[in-house]
């Protein structure tokens, strides 16, 4: 990774301003609050966003509502611009992040932001929940950071380191490990209470397998029980069968005695149907026999139609010929009528072209009103004439009717007096069909005698049938009850079918979770005597290998910035011994310059110990010392050059007030502060 460019705009002491990066080793230099610092807590900033506890207040200059961080990198050949700004509402939030990537510009939320910027460094995975501890102790630690490490209780420092060193990760596999036996341990009751019934339910199953056994032995001798009884009610049935016969002949012959005499009645009816239309042809043929009939009237009448229906229609022809008069007579006086307008509105003669005079207009108006007057009066008298004749057609329709009227009665008269040899023939047919009829009834009276005998006769196999009947029921009965002890069974059988092949089931799914148990058990004892113990042992064996290699770069950072009297090196919990002459001195009790030389052999050797063990991240070839020299010694101050020098990164920016660190670093970039705002104030390359 290479820092190239840093945009803050409100950020802390900053209004506006844009620091570039060069490769090589550059000093961030200026007067103590003069904005040095806040430059690598933008570059934090950019990169991570606000960290869990971290205020925005912290970032955004003060009064101001909105800021702004941009910075450019350079990883592997690829150019990234990571921008995120600060917005403020009740509290101060982050608003807005955006990526961009070789030109590519995405806009991403902050979550997605930080992930990528882990993909892009290539941090372990599981780092992306850790804040950004990597980053600090790879890149970036202030100082006092660094110092609170080495001084807190060993027990929070080992877990910070291994957190960092990403050792933590044996430490969880143990953790997880005891969840994991407690797990199985939970499991293995539950599968030990799962199958706490398996011998049980093998002798159920045996039982079960018995019975069904015996239950099949009365299924075949209820099926012969069966088989007795079907024939005893065949036997039945057909006893009863014969009788039936004899009952239905009975019932035969009772309904042929009561058809008979519905033939009888019939018969009866239809003679007194006889008798009462012959009396009532007599009373016709009397009747008809005493009118008198003239045909010659018919004759008469007819004429008489004639004549009237010619008068009719010249009375019809002489109403038209009216109706003809009284239309013309309407067209005149309509016409007179419109001429009379036109008139009253002539001034010049259409024809001869001159004026129409007064007198000329009137005569002609009054010849107009004659002629409309005559013809009205014409008109009425054909009215009134067409009216008297509508009188006269009128008598003669009633006239024309009367008479049809009694043509049609005389015709009806005729064909009566025509029918009485008819109805007389009538009435002899009538009077012999009633002769056989009555000799029919004699035969049917006779017969239902004879059928009366014999449904005597078969009276006595009434009560023979009911013995039948009963004993028919009888064997139905058993029959039936003997069906159902059978269905009982097979129900049974079938049921202890279905509760064998549960059990069976039962007893593999028990089977298997036997093997299930067994290897539980033996994953428990694996686990147990085996998995621990290798991975508590592993992890010993990387905390020795770490520490060997953290204390010997330890010594050697330390030794190039102290005098050679002092002995150091790290203890089991990585705690830096400092020893004088054979005696160990405590942390608090060295000088400011030497705590400083302690804190920061201790930064660069946790960073190079961290960079060789995560070797592939990207952030191996850049690191930000800020006051590294913090109470050093003009001395030890001159043996910086040496530390800087066999640090052998691409990229080294230093923070310092110490004007004599300008001479050692290829770079300079100097800071001020005037009126509360921080600029850049020039660049000096050495």
């Amino acid at each position: 990774m290479k820092l190239k460019k840093i945009e803050l705009e409100n950020i802390r002491s900053y209004e506006q301003e844009v620091v570039e990066f060069s490769e090589g080793t550059t000093l961030l230099a200026g007067d103590i609050g003069s904005g040095k610092t806040s430059v690598l807590l933008g570059i934090e900033f950019a990169l991570f966003g606000l960290q869990p506890g971290q205020k925005g207040t912290s970032l955004l200059r003060k009064s101001k509502d909105r800021g702004r961080v941009k910075l450019n990198f350079e990883v592997q050949g690829k150019e990234i611009e990571i921008e995120r700004t600060l917005k403020k509402n009740k509290t101060v939030s982050q608003d807005y992040c955006a990526i961009t990537i070789d030109n590519e510009k995405q806009e991403v939320s902050v979550t997605e932001l930080k992930n990528k910027v882990l993909e892009i460094l290539n941090y372990p995975k599981e780092f992306s929940k850790k804040q950004n501890l990597l980053y600090k102790f790879t890149v970036y630690t202030p100082q006092e950071e660094m110092k609170e490490i080495i001084t807190q209780d060993s027990k929070s420092r080992i877990n910070t380191l291994r957190h960092v060193f990403g050792i933590d990760k044996y430490k969880r596999i143990l953790e997880n490990t005891s969840i994991v036996l407690s797990k199985i341990r939970e499991e293995k009751r539950h599968k030990e209470g799962q199958t706490s019934n398996l011998e049980e339910d093998k002798q159920i199953l045996k039982n079960k397998q018995e019975e069904l056994e015996q239950k099949k032995e009365n299924l075949e001798e209820h099926k012969k029980n069966l088989e007795t009884r079907k024939k005893e009610r065949e036997e039945a049935e057909k006893e009863k069968e014969e009788i039936s016969k004899k009952i239905e002949e009975k019932n035969r012959l009772n309904q042929e005695i009561e058809k008979t005499k519905i033939m009888v009645s019939n018969k009866q009816e239809k003679i007194a149907d006889n008798k009462r239309t012959i009396k009532k042809l007599e009373e016709q043929i009397n009747e008809l026999k005493t009118i008198e009939f003239d045909e010659s009237k018919i004759s008469k009448n007819q004429e008489e139609i004639s004549k009237l229906k010619e008068n009719k229609k010249q009375l019809e022809d002489r109403r038209l010929e009216i109706s003809s008069k009284v239309s013309s007579l309407n067209m005149k006086n309509d016409e007179n009528n419109k001429i009379k307008e036109k008139l009253k509105h002539i001034e010049v003669c259409p024809t001869c072209l001159q004026n129409v005079n007064w007198d000329y207009k009137t005569n002609v108006l009054k010849k107009m009103d004659n002629n409309i007057n005559q013809n009205t009066q014409e008109k009425e008298k054909l009215n009134n004439e067409k009216q008297r004749i509508i009188k006269q057609i009128e008598k003669i329709d009633q006239e024309i009717s009367k008479l049809e009227k009694e043509i049609q009665d005389l015709q009806i008269l005729k064909m009566k007096i025509q029918r009485i040899e008819e109805k007389e023939k009538q009435k002899n047919e009538i009077e012999e069909n009633n002769k056989y009829l009555e000799k029919d009834i004699k035969m049917l009276d006779s017969h239902v005698q004879s059928l009366k005998s014999s449904i005597l006769e078969l009276q006595k196999y009434k009560n023979i049938f009911e013995e039948k009947e009963k004993k028919l029921k009888q064997t139905q009965e058993k029959e039936k009850s003997v069906e159902i002890k059978i269905a009982e069974v097979k129900r049974e059988i079938e049921m202890y079918k279905q509760q064998i092949e549960d059990t069976k089931k039962r007893i593999e799914k028990t089977e298997e979770i036997k093997k299930q148990l067994n290897h539980l058990n033996n994953l428990l004892n694996w686990i147990s005597a085996n998995f621990v113990s290798v991975i508590s042992h592993t992890e010993r064996n990387v905390m020795i290998k770490l520490k060997k290699e953290f204390s010997r770069l330890f010594t050697k950072w330390f030794s190039m910035l102290v005098p050679e009297t002092f002995d150091v090196r790290l203890d089991n919990e990585f705690t830096p011994i400092i020893e004088y002459q054979d005696y160990e001195i405590e942390y608090s009790y060295l000088s400011g310059g030497e705590r400083t030389a302690v804190a920061l052999a201790y930064r660069l050797a946790l960073n190079q110990v961290i960079n060789s063990l995560l070797s592939k991240i990207k952030t191996n070839d850049l690191v930000i010392l800020d006051e590294p020299t913090d109470g050093f010694s003009e001395s030890q101050l001159d043996k910086m050059r040496n530390v800087l020098e066999q640090l052998s990164v691409k990229q080294l920016v230093i923070v310092s007030h110490e004007q004599k660190i300008e001479s050692f670093v290829e770079n300079v970039i100097r800071f001020k502060k005037e009126n509360g705002v921080s600029q850049k104030e020039m660049v000096k390359e050495s």
